[in-house]
């Protein structure tokens, strides 16, 4: 089993900058893929970033892709996401997820094996 938490979340204002963290623990050495995702109120769970194991490889969604940046500690269990010059649009309930069997980042949520509760953002106009 693996356990997620997420933190950062709050108000921001548009135009700001937050950074979010997914605290992970149990079989965190299983763990190879982590991505973020999001789900805006009455819409879908939406990709936002996916990050390999090393780190390396990085996929981000359009929309956030020129103001955003994931990465992760794996010496501290840890997914970051941080995101700059927020919009409106930006606002929704942020998810951390772990994927023990894909290789590669992947915005398809069933290939996450593994999600957290959430962390509410909202960026203010």
């Amino acid at each position: 089993q693996v356990h997620l938490v997420e933190t950062g979340g709050g108000l921001v204002q548009a135009g700001g900058s937050l950074t979010l963290s997914c605290q992970a623990s149990g079989r965190t050495g299983d763990i190879i893929v982590m991505g973020w995702f999001r789900q805006a109120p009455g819409k879908e769970r939406e990709f936002v970033a996916s990050i390999s194991k090393t780190g390396f490889l990085k996929s981000y969604a359009d929309s956030v892709a020129d103001r955003s940046t994931i990465s992760r500690d794996n010496a501290k269990d840890t997914l970051y996401l941080q995101l700059n010059i927020m919009k409106p649009e930006d606002t929704a309930v942020y998810y951390c997820a772990a994927s023990l069997l894909v290789s590669r980042p992947t915005p398809s949520q069933k290939d996450y094996d593994y999600w957290g509760q959430g962390t509410q953002v909202t960026v203010s106009s």
